[in-house]
C-alpha cells in the first residue's frame, strides 16, 4: 500500500467516500427487538460503486481512479438479554478497488474494519387506536479491528477510530402494517493515526495524529407489512452531517479530516419463509443524491437472517 504522501500531483483530487449499510435484520436505528432469549444471526454482502464525487461541494469525477468500488461481507448476530434490551453485534469484513487501471500506482486495501456493539431498548410504548407510538433508544460503540489505513482515500476500509454512538428512535405502527419510523442519532469520534507527519486542515499541523469530526446521523423510513406479515417493504432516507472539518482541496487527496456530509434514498425488502419457521432473506437498494466530500455511491445488497 502506497504512503499518501508519496503520490504522483496528477493522482491528487482522490476524494473521501462514505457507504453506509442501511439494512440487516436488526439495525441500531430500526424499531426491532429481539424476546429475551431469542438469538438471531444474519450474514450480508453489499456491493457500492462511484465514479463521481463532491470536493467540497463541487460534484467532479476523477479519470485516474475511474470507478472506486467496494465489497463488505457483514456478520451480524442480535441477542434478547430482556425483552426490551437487545445486544447487537457486527464485524464487517471490506475490499476496496478501483476497476479501471490506474499505472500501477495504486492498490485496493481489505480486512475487517471495525467491531461495532450496540444496547438498544425499548423504552416506551403507547397504544392508540389502530396502533402503536415506540421509543427506543441505542448506544454503540465501534472501534478498528485491524491497524488499517485510514488515510488512504478514497480506498480505506474505515476512519480508523474509536466511535460512541446515542440513537433515539420514533415508530408510528398501525393494526393494517403500515409503520413510520424516524431516528436521530450523535456519533461521537476521535482521532486516528496516519502514516505522514504533516497534514494541512486549515493549518498545518506537524503530527501524525488527525481528528475525525463527529457527526449527526439521521433516518426516516416509511413501510408496510403485507402477505399476513411475511413480507416488509419500505422506503427510505437517511444522512449524516459533520459538525467540524475542512474540505477536500484541488489537487490534493482526501483525508480523515474532512467535513463529510451526505444524503441517500433507498428501498429495502424482507420476506421470512414460514418453513423454516425464522428464515428470511433481504435485499436493498440506495443512492446517494446529495453530499459534500463524499462519492456520489450506489449501493446493492442482500443477505440473510435468521432467528433461534
Amino acid at each position: 500500500m502506497k504512503r499518501l504522501s508519496r503520490l504522483p500531483y496528477y493522482l491528487m483530487g482522490l476524494c473521501a467516500f462514505l457507504f453506509i449499510s442501511n439494512a440487516s435484520a436488526q439495525t441500531p436505528s430500526d424499531a426491532i427487538m429481539m424476546e429475551q432469549k431469542q438469538f438471531c444471526i444474519a450474514g450480508l454482502y453489499e456491493y457500492s460503486w462511484f465514479d463521481h464525487y463532491w470536493e467540497g461541494e463541487n460534484l467532479r469525477t476523477n479519470e485516474t481512479i475511474a470507478t472506486v468500488k467496494r465489497n463488505m461481507y457483514t456478520p451480524m448476530v442480535a441477542i434478547g438479554i430482556f425483552d426490551r434490551l437487545n445486544l447487537l453485534v457486527s464485524a464487517p469484513y471490506v475490499s476496496t478497488h478501483s476497476t479501471e487501471p490506474n499505472g500501477g500506482k495504486f492498490a485496493g486495501a481489505e480486512g475487517f474494519q471495525d467491531l461495532n456493539l450496540a444496547l438498544k431498548a425499548h423504552l416506551w410504548n403507547k397504544e392508540i387506536t389502530n396502533g402503536d407510538i415506540d421509543l427506543l433508544a441505542t448506544v454503540g460503540y465501534a472501534f478498528p479491528m485491524t491497524n488499517y489505513l485510514s488515510d488512504y482515500r478514497p480506498y480505506s476500509i474505515g476512519n480508523g477510530t474509536d466511535e460512541l454512538s446515542l440513537r433515539a428512535i420514533l415508530q408510528y405502527y398501525k393494526d393494517s402494517g403500515l409503520y413510520i419510523r424516524g431516528s436521530l442519532a450523535y456519533l461521537f469520534r476521535g482521532t486516528t493515526e496516519a502514516e505522514r507527519d504533516y497534514y494541512y486542515n486549515e493549518g498545518s499541523y506537524y503530527t501524525a495524529t488527525m481528528d475525525v469530526p463527529s457527526a449527526w446521523g439521521y433516518n426516516f423510513v416509511v413501510g408496510k407489512y403485507i402477505l399476513d406479515g411475511s413480507l416488509k417493504l419500505e422506503v427510505n432516507y437517511m444522512g449524516e452531517t459533520s459538525v467540524s472539518g475542512d474540505d477536500i482541496r484541488a489537487y490534493n487527496a482526501a483525508q480523515p479530516t474532512n467535513k463529510t456530509n451526505f444524503g441517500r434514498v433507498g428501498f429495502f425488502t424482507q420476506y421470512y419463509f414460514n418453513k423454516p419457521d425464522g428464515l428470511g432473506i433481504i435485499a436493498y437498494f440506495a443512492q446517494t443524491i446529495h453530499g459534500r466530500n463524499v462519492g456520489k455511491a450506489s449501493v446493492l445488497g442482500g443477505g440473510f437472517n435468521y432467528i433461534f
